[in-house]
Parts: C-alpha cells; structure tokens; sequence
C-alpha cells in the first residue's frame, strides 16, 4: 500500500564534475509504503525524474533502521514518523524562495560524473546567508536499473493512458453540452430576430408621430417668441425716457451744488493763508524754545553726572561698611564656635575619664572571677588525685583478694559495683575538669580582649588630649592674628584722619608726643585657671565716614589718644592688659590723665565717642568665654567712669553681656 505526500516540479541547482552550475526542473516524488506480510513494517520512499526526458530517474528508499543512521550521521532531532513532513516543510520552503534573486533555501543536485549517468547523487536542501552556506538534509539517490526505468515508463503509460481515457470521456461530454448549447442558442437567435423586425417597424412609427408633433409645438413656440421681443422693446423705450429725465435732473443738481464748493473753496484759501502766517510765528517761537529746551537737557546730563558719581561713592562706602561688619561677625562666630569646641572636647574627656574607669572595674571583675576559677581547678584536681589513689588501693585489694574470689562471689560483686560507680564519678570529674579549662581559657580570651579595649581606649584618650592641645594652640595662634590685624586695622585708620598738631611738616609723628600719647599693648588676659584668653577691642567701621570723634575703650588699660584742638577727628584706641597697673577704683577723680582730657574734650564739644550702641546689647544666644576677668571687676571699673570723670569703659563687640 503506498500513499503518495509530496508530487511537485521543483527548480534545482545541477552540479555536475568539471561542469558549470545550471538551473533544471525536477519532479520530486515521496511516497509512504507500508508492508504487513511478514512483518509490518514503512518504507520512505524519495523518487526523483524530469518530464522532458523519461531516462532521468533517480530513487532513494528509507526504511526505519536506515533513518537511524542517517539521523546519527547527519544529526537529525525528529524521529522517522515526522521526518517526512519536515521534508516537506523544507521542500515548501524551496518553492517559495526559488523565484527570487538571492534564494534562502536552495535544492541541489550534485553528480560525481561529468554526465548524469548510472553513477549515485546527492540531493541536498541548503540555507545560504552572509556567513556559510548550512546543509539540513543531504539524501544519497541511486540511478534507477533497467528494470526500475521500464517499470517507472510502464507507470507513466498506464498513468497516460488514464489521463487520455479521463480526457475522452470529458471530451464527450463537452461536445454533447455544446450541441445542447448550439441548438438552444439558435433557437433562441430566431425567437430574438422576429422581436428585433417588430421593434424596428414600431420604433419607425414612433419616430415619424414624434418629428410632426415636435414641429407643430416649434412654429407655435416661434410666433411667442415674436409677441414677447415686440413687448420688451416697448417697455425698454418707455424705461430710456424715463432714465433720461433722471439724468438730466442729477446735471442741474451737481451744477448748483459745484458753484456753492467753488465760493467755499475760496472761503477756504483765505484761511489757509492766514494759518500759514500764524505757523511761521509759532515756528520761530519754537526755535527759542527748542534751544532753551537743549540748555535745560545738558545741565539735566551734567546733574545727572555729578548724582551717579556720589551715588557711585555712597554704594562704596556702604559696601565698605557692610564688608566690615561682615567681618566684624564672623570673628565673632568664630569666637563662638572655638568655645563650643574646646567645651565639646572637655566634655569628650571627661566621658573616656568614665569608660577608663568602668574598664578598670570591669578588669578587676574578671580578675577576681578567674581567681575564684582558678581555686575550683585547684579543689578539683586535689579530689582526682585522691580518687587515683583510692583506685590504685582498690586495685592492690583486688590483686589481694584474687584466690578468695570462688569464697567470696558476693562480696566481689559488691565491690564490683562500687568500683563501676567509683569509675563513673571520675568520668564525670574529668568531665568537669574539661569544661571548667574551657570556661577559664574563654575568660583569659576575655580578659585579653578587655585588656586591647583598655589600651585602644588609653590610646584614645591620648589622641583627644592632643588634639585639645592642638586646638588651644589654634585658638591661641588665632588670637594673635586677630590681635596684629586689630592693630594694624587701627594704625591704618589712624592715617585717614587729620594730623594733630604734634605731627611734624614732612608728615610723621614726632617721637616724643608719640611715646607720650599711645601706648600699645597686646598681651593675653590671665584667668583664673592659668589659661590665657587674649581679648581685643573693636574699631566700629561707621564711625570712620563721619567728622566726629572716634573712641574705644575697654577697662582702664594705657589708651591711645589722638585728638586736636580744632573741630577735627579724634582717636582714642585702649587696649586691654594682661594685669594692669591701676585698677579702676584706684584712679583719683583730680587725677589728670590723657584719657580724661579727651572725655572732658568730646563732652564740651557734645561728640559721641565709644562703640556703637548695638555693640552694648546683650544677645540671648552669646556663648560667655571661660577664663575672663569676673564680671563684678569690670562692674566695679564701670561705676567708677561713670561717677567719676575718666574713661568711658566700653564693652567688648566680641564678647556681648560680658
């Protein structure tokens, strides 16, 4: 039984040995045969011929065990029930790429000969791409014997004869149909000329009714036409008499109303002279004022030029206050932050103070326990050396005992039992032993690891007392540079004022009014603790714009005063001392000093001297600095200036409240 799946006419590739390449239309054939007598078994076959020539016959006949070696050698994944239809599948594929220029699937047929003879060929279904050219299935196909050809011919002929057989019997029945079909149409040609004879001789009769009719409606239509153009003519001359009266009635209105424009228009020359005379006058009129009008513009320029450079001068003196109290800020922020600091690194002592403490206790914690450990290792092996010894005792007894031992099964036995329970507490003491060695190597473990805390926690302790030194070094270092720019700073405004009148001709202070009137000093304040806090005065930077006096003052330190007896700018810089020589209260009120000279001087001349008010106020969020003199001293020097004449004692800008 064979059951046929694939019978088409495929374009191949012919490759033949020493040949060129050529393009040839083969017939591929697979057929299904299944045997049951003896055994039940399919075969696959692949046949392959060409209708041109009937010589051409190649076959190829698988069965299951050849498919397993085919599948081996050529690496096949399907099993031999579906390999047919993916031979299809890849056939299909042949078919639709086989029109294009660049086929993807191609089939070939190679032949070893130069001609295709009875040697074998190979049917191959290759994948081409830009890389390599891949063989899925490659098929061995033997030339078809003598006999195979004229069987296969002797199929062909009997296939002939049954298409010729097929081809007569529809030849039959066409010719029968067309017959049928050729006398029913003549039929129905004689019934559809005798319809075409009536239809003419009535449409004739129609025709010739129609072309009366029309002409008799086209003479009656003719004659309206003529009533109609005769009565439209009348009313066309009847309606140009009447357009002709209108038109002559516009002329004479048009005339009347041009006279009346002409004696306006004149009315209107007239006053377009006058106008003219009057806009000549104004015109000169306009020439003043226009110059006028450009004097006003460039004294406006001028004005306008002299208002930008002072306000040019007002916005650098105002960003030249604004720089200094900036400045004035930050120091005083960095002032602040130096105190939280030096309190934030006291406080981080103290705390490792603490833990040094808490380590030592626990230290000594352990160590009383790894003592007590030790003295229960002691006890312990004290009791496994009398217990050795007991055995050893036992065991001479037993040695002693052994020609008794047939007398004496009872008393044995009893000593048996208590030589297993003797051997099971000393299993357990051992036991004991074992695990109170572990428990103190786990302490001593312990005890080092305290021990590394302890010294890294020391180690700490050290870091942070260094680098509490280093920030009092800092904070130190800082103050001295707040100290020489304050100095500086005040000698260099010192040049902005006018020179009194001890100042020599070629500019410089004579040396012997200098040695009398300043006196500068910059030396850290000592407090109580033994830690110095250098302290400095403020210059207020408005005060060094206006004409009046400028003073500062802090306590009852040596002071410099720079001041002139005309109405000019006066100078008085005192800064503090670390000890100085005369407290306030001890200054005599008849006392004439330098400093009570330039009081007496800036009251009779009603100027305000010192700091700023703003500078007085005490802020809620000041940081007080530790080590400063005790407020009730600089109270004390502060009601004595101001019961008595002398310095006014200002506070620090620095240091508000204080």
């Amino acid at each position: 039984m064979t059951e046929t799946l694939f019978n088409q006419i495929l374009q191949a590739q012919v490759k033949c040995k020493d040949c060129e390449d050529r393009r040839a239309n083969i017939r591929v054939s697979i057929e299904l045969q299944s045997t049951s007598n003896p055994v039940h078994k399919k075969d696959l076959v692949v046949r392959i011929t060409d209708d041109i020539d009937p010589y051409f016959l190649y076959n190829l006949v698988i069965s299951e065990e050849d498919f397993q070696s085919l599948k081996v050698q050529q690496g096949l994944l399907v099993d031999f029930s579906a390999f047919p239809q993916k031979f299809i599948d890849l056939l299909h594929q042949c078919i639709q790429e086989q029109d294009k220029d660049n086929p993807r699937f191609l089939l070939q047929f190679l032949s070893s000969t130069p001609v295709l003879d009875h040697t074998p060929a190979h049917l191959n279904i290759v994948e081409t791409n830009a890389f390599k050219h891949l063989t899925h299935l490659s098929l061995k196909l033997l030339h078809g014997t003598d006999v195979e050809i004229k069987k296969y011919l002797a199929i062909c002929l009997t296939c002939v004869k049954d298409e010729r057989l097929l081809l007569e019997q529809k030849l039959q029945k066409t010719e029968e149909d067309l017959s049928r079909q050729l006398s029913y149409t003549q039929q129905t040609l004689s019934e559809k000329s005798r319809e075409l004879d009536r239809l003419r001789s009535e449409w004739t009769s129609q025709t010739t009714a129609l072309s009366n009719k029309h002409s008799q409606e086209l003479t009656s239509e003719r004659e309206r036409a003529l009533e109609a153009q005769t009565k439209y003519q009348q009313q066309s001359e009847q309606q140009r008499r009447e357009l002709e009266s209108l038109h002559q009635k516009n002329i004479e209105q048009l005339q009347t109303r041009l006279v009346k424009l002409e004696t306006c228009n004149k009315e209107m020359t007239e006053r377009k002279y006058q106008l003219e005379s009057i806009i000549r006058d104004h015109a000169a009129k306009l020439v003043g004022l226009e110059d006028e009008s450009h004097r006003a513009k460039q004294e406006v320029l001028s004005l306008r030029r002299e208002n930008s450079t002072l306000d040019l001068e007002c916005h650098e003196k105002e960003k030249h206050i604004n720089q200094l109290q900036t400045r004035v800020a930050v120091l005083e922020q960095e002032i602040k932050d130096k105190d939280q600091m030096v309190i934030r690194s006291k406080e981080m002592l103290d705390a490792t103070q603490e833990q040094k403490l808490t380590i030592e206790e626990n230290a000594k914690r352990t160590q009383l326990h790894i003592g007590k450990l030790e003295a229960a290792v002691q006890s312990l092996s004290e009791e496994l050396i009398k217990a050795n010894e007991i055995i050893k005792k036992l065991q001479g007894d037993v040695k002693t005992l052994g020609g008794k031992l047939k007398l004496k099964n009872s008393v044995t036995i009893q000593q048996e039992k208590l030589l297993s329970e003797k051997e099971e507490k000393l299993k357990k003491e051992q036991k004991e032993l074992h695990d109170v060695q572990h428990a103190l190597q786990l302490k001593k473990e312990e005890a080092s690891k305290l021990q590394e805390q302890l010294e890294a926690s020391v180690q700490k302790l050290e870091e942070s007392k260094q680098l509490l030194k280093t920030n009092e070094n800092v904070i130190t270092w800082l103050n001295k540079q707040l100290n020489e720019n304050q100095v500086t700073r005040k000698q260099e405004t010192l040049g902005m004022f006018e020179t009194p009148p001890g100042i020599s001709s070629s500019g410089g202070f004579r040396t012997g009014t200098l040695a009398q009137n300043m006196v500068l000093e910059n030396r850290p304040l000592h407090s109580a603790s033994g830690t110095n806090y250098p302290v400095t005065s403020t210059l207020n930077s408005k005060h060094s714009f206006f004409p009046q006096s400028f003073a500062v003052s802090t306590g009852s330190c040596p002071s410099l005063v720079l001041h002139n007896q005309s109405y000019g700018p006066k100078v008085q810089f005192n800064p503090l001392m670390s000890k100085p020589s005369v407290s306030p209260v001890d200054i005599k009120p008849g006392a004439p000093t330098a400093q009570n000279a330039h009081a007496f001087s800036n009251k009779e001349n009603g100027e305000p001297f010192g700091l700023e008010s703003k500078y007085f106020q005490k802020r809620e969020d000041s940081i007080p600095l530790r080590g400063i003199v005790p407020n009730k001293e600089l109270q004390v020097g502060a009601a004595h200036s101001s019961s008595k004449p002398g310095p006014y004692s200002a506070a620090s800008a620095y240091f508000p409240g204080q």
